[in-house]
Protein backbone atom coordinates (compact mmCIF):
# COMPACT_ATOMS: atom_id res chain seq x y z
CA UNK A 1 0.00 0.00 0.00
CA UNK A 2 1.07 3.39 -1.03
CA UNK A 3 0.17 6.83 -1.51
CA UNK A 4 -0.74 6.96 -5.02
CA UNK A 5 -0.15 10.57 -5.95
CA UNK A 6 0.61 14.32 -4.84
CA UNK A 7 3.55 15.31 -2.73
CA UNK A 8 4.29 12.02 -0.95
CA UNK A 9 3.10 10.09 -4.04
CA UNK A 10 5.11 6.65 -4.26
CA UNK A 11 5.68 6.34 -0.19
CA UNK A 12 4.92 3.14 0.92
CA UNK A 13 2.74 2.92 4.37
CA UNK A 14 3.08 0.71 7.21
CA UNK A 15 2.76 -2.78 5.60
CA UNK A 16 -0.81 -4.80 6.96
CA UNK A 17 -0.40 -7.54 4.64
CA UNK A 18 -4.02 -8.61 3.77
CA UNK A 19 -5.34 -6.97 6.44
CA UNK A 20 -6.66 -7.80 10.28
CA UNK A 21 -10.33 -9.31 9.87
CA UNK A 22 -9.84 -9.07 13.71
CA UNK A 23 -9.57 -5.66 13.72
CA UNK A 24 -12.06 -5.10 10.68
CA UNK A 25 -9.40 -3.35 8.95
CA UNK A 26 -9.48 -4.17 4.83
CA UNK A 27 -6.96 -1.78 2.90
CA UNK A 28 -8.68 0.06 0.39
CA UNK A 29 -6.46 -1.49 -2.67
CA UNK A 30 -4.51 1.40 -4.78
CA UNK A 31 -6.52 0.53 -7.59
CA UNK A 32 -9.70 1.60 -6.03
CA UNK A 33 -7.87 4.28 -3.88
CA UNK A 34 -7.11 5.52 -7.45
CA UNK A 35 -10.30 5.92 -8.91
CA UNK A 36 -11.52 7.33 -5.56
CA UNK A 37 -9.38 10.00 -5.69
CA UNK A 38 -9.99 10.98 -10.09
CA UNK A 39 -13.94 11.21 -8.51
CA UNK A 40 -12.99 13.61 -6.09
CA UNK A 41 -10.49 15.39 -8.11
CA UNK A 42 -13.27 16.27 -11.08
CA UNK A 43 -15.33 17.15 -8.13
CA UNK A 44 -12.65 20.00 -7.15
CA UNK A 45 -13.24 18.91 -3.18
CA UNK A 46 -9.52 17.86 -2.33
CA UNK A 47 -7.68 21.85 -2.06
CA UNK A 48 -7.82 22.90 0.96
CA UNK A 49 -9.98 20.26 2.26
CA UNK A 50 -10.69 19.88 6.26
CA UNK A 51 -11.29 15.95 6.32
CA UNK A 52 -12.33 13.32 8.25
CA UNK A 53 -11.76 9.75 8.31
CA UNK A 54 -13.74 7.90 10.23
CA UNK A 55 -13.22 3.98 10.90
CA UNK A 56 -10.07 5.27 9.52
CA UNK A 57 -7.71 1.59 9.30
CA UNK A 58 -4.28 2.83 8.60
CA UNK A 59 -5.21 6.02 7.59
CA UNK A 60 -4.48 6.03 4.25
CA UNK A 61 -7.83 7.98 2.70
CA UNK A 62 -7.53 10.72 4.69
CA UNK A 63 -3.66 10.52 4.06
CA UNK A 64 -3.84 10.53 0.59
CA UNK A 65 -6.39 13.20 0.77
CA UNK A 66 -3.49 15.54 2.23
CA UNK A 67 -0.89 14.74 -0.38
CA UNK A 68 -3.07 15.45 -2.96
CA UNK A 69 -3.43 19.45 -1.36
CA UNK A 70 -6.24 18.93 1.66
CA UNK A 71 -5.33 21.23 4.27
CA UNK A 72 -5.82 19.13 7.90
CA UNK A 73 -6.95 15.26 8.61
CA UNK A 74 -8.86 14.19 11.55
CA UNK A 75 -8.62 10.50 11.81
CA UNK A 76 -11.22 8.27 14.19
CA UNK A 77 -10.39 4.38 15.47
CA UNK A 78 -10.88 3.00 18.59
CA UNK A 79 -9.72 -0.41 17.02
CA UNK A 80 -6.00 -0.30 18.88
CA UNK A 81 -4.59 -2.40 15.70
CA UNK A 82 -5.18 0.60 13.47
CA UNK A 83 -4.58 3.86 15.73
CA UNK A 84 -0.81 2.30 15.81
CA UNK A 85 -0.89 1.72 12.12
CA UNK A 86 -2.15 5.68 11.81
CA UNK A 87 0.18 6.89 13.96
CA UNK A 88 2.73 4.52 12.34
CA UNK A 89 1.86 6.32 8.93
CA UNK A 90 1.56 9.93 9.96
CA UNK A 91 4.97 9.96 11.68
CA UNK A 92 6.54 8.46 8.48
CA UNK A 93 5.02 11.25 6.56
CA UNK A 94 5.97 13.90 8.92
CA UNK A 95 1.88 15.14 9.09
CA UNK A 96 1.92 15.45 12.58
CA UNK A 97 1.00 19.20 12.23
CA UNK A 98 -2.00 18.33 9.85
CA UNK A 99 -3.60 15.65 11.65
CA UNK A 100 -5.21 14.44 14.77
CA UNK A 101 -5.98 11.26 15.74
CA UNK A 102 -9.61 10.63 17.98
CA UNK A 103 -9.16 7.49 19.92
CA UNK A 104 -13.56 6.50 20.14
CA UNK A 105 -16.16 4.88 18.27
CA UNK A 106 -16.96 6.79 15.13
CA UNK A 107 -20.68 6.24 16.15
CA UNK A 108 -20.39 8.28 19.44
CA UNK A 109 -19.09 11.75 18.28
CA UNK A 110 -21.74 14.83 19.08
CA UNK A 111 -20.27 18.03 18.79
CA UNK A 112 -16.38 17.61 19.31
CA UNK A 113 -14.77 18.91 16.86
CA UNK A 114 -13.77 22.56 16.39
CA UNK A 115 -13.72 22.58 12.71
CA UNK A 116 -16.23 21.96 10.15
CA UNK A 117 -15.25 18.82 7.85
CA UNK A 118 -15.37 19.31 3.86
CA UNK A 119 -15.02 15.83 3.17
CA UNK A 120 -15.87 12.44 4.87
CA UNK A 121 -14.38 9.08 4.42
CA UNK A 122 -16.56 6.71 5.88
CA UNK A 123 -15.50 2.92 5.80
CA UNK A 124 -17.17 1.04 8.73
CA UNK A 125 -16.83 -2.67 9.30
CA UNK A 126 -18.62 -4.45 6.28
CA UNK A 127 -22.43 -5.03 7.00
CA UNK A 128 -22.68 -4.06 10.75
CA UNK A 129 -25.06 -0.72 9.54
CA UNK A 130 -22.21 1.67 11.73
CA UNK A 131 -22.23 3.79 8.71
CA UNK A 132 -25.55 5.22 9.13
CA UNK A 133 -25.15 5.72 13.34
CA UNK A 134 -21.63 7.30 12.69
CA UNK A 135 -23.09 10.07 9.26
CA UNK A 136 -25.49 11.06 12.33
CA UNK A 137 -22.86 11.21 14.71
CA UNK A 138 -20.95 14.06 12.77
CA UNK A 139 -23.99 15.78 11.16
CA UNK A 140 -23.36 18.76 13.01
CA UNK A 141 -19.76 18.55 12.16
CA UNK A 142 -20.15 19.04 8.66
CA UNK A 143 -20.10 22.01 5.97
CA UNK A 144 -23.23 22.54 4.01
CA UNK A 145 -22.49 20.83 0.88
CA UNK A 146 -19.67 18.18 2.78
CA UNK A 147 -18.82 15.25 0.22
CA UNK A 148 -19.21 11.87 1.84
CA UNK A 149 -17.54 9.08 0.60
CA UNK A 150 -19.19 5.59 2.29
CA UNK A 151 -17.41 3.07 1.72
CA UNK A 152 -19.72 -0.76 2.07
CA UNK A 153 -20.36 -4.03 0.90
CA UNK A 154 -23.45 -2.65 -0.98
CA UNK A 155 -24.36 0.43 -2.10
CA UNK A 156 -25.94 2.44 0.96
CA UNK A 157 -29.09 4.62 1.38
CA UNK A 158 -28.11 7.84 2.88
CA UNK A 159 -29.94 9.21 6.29
CA UNK A 160 -32.34 12.31 5.82
CA UNK A 161 -30.62 15.10 4.88
CA UNK A 162 -27.79 13.52 2.80
CA UNK A 163 -28.53 12.97 -1.19
CA UNK A 164 -26.90 10.53 -3.34
CA UNK A 165 -23.85 11.71 -5.41
CA UNK A 166 -22.95 9.11 -7.16
CA UNK A 167 -22.27 5.30 -6.60
CA UNK A 168 -19.71 2.85 -8.37
CA UNK A 169 -18.79 -0.83 -7.72
CA UNK A 170 -14.99 -1.82 -7.98
CA UNK A 171 -15.11 -5.76 -7.13
CA UNK A 172 -16.30 -6.46 -3.64
CA UNK A 173 -16.69 -2.55 -2.85
CA UNK A 174 -19.32 -0.35 -3.28
CA UNK A 175 -18.56 3.47 -2.78
CA UNK A 176 -21.52 5.50 -2.51
CA UNK A 177 -20.64 10.02 -2.71
CA UNK A 178 -23.11 11.76 -0.36
CA UNK A 179 -23.82 15.53 -0.28
CA UNK A 180 -24.54 17.35 2.89
CA UNK A 181 -27.76 18.90 1.55
CA UNK A 182 -27.69 22.44 2.12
Amino acid sequence: MRIIAGRWRGIRLVNVGEGDTAAHLRPTPDRVRESLFSKLNHMRVLDGALVLDLFAGTGALGLEALSRGAASAVFVENGRVGQRLISENISKLRAECQTQIIRKDATCLENWAQDFFDLVFLDPPYGKLMGQAALEAVRSQLKPGAVIVWEENTFMLPPKGFLICDQRRFGETYMTFLELDN
